[in-house]
């Protein structure tokens, strides 16, 4: 991911930053805990694809 393109693209929930993980191929909102995923070299800004980061509450056994 460029570098340049970083600096325009924004999180469309906030509209604050994203940064780009690399490990995971995604580009990660702080302020909303969302990750919006990069397919084929193009990032998939649609809320409704991003991965929620926020830990998901354990379930009794």
């Amino acid at each position: 991911m460029e570098t340049r393109l970083l600096q325009i693209l924004v999180c469309p929930s906030c509209k604050g930053p994203l940064r780009h993980d690399r490990g995971h191929d995604e580009l990660v909102c702080g302020a909303e805990h969302l990750a919006y995923p990069i397919q084929d070299g193009v990032p998939i800004l649609l809320p409704q694809q991003a991965r929620s980061l926020q830990a998901e509450p354990d379930t009794p056994a």
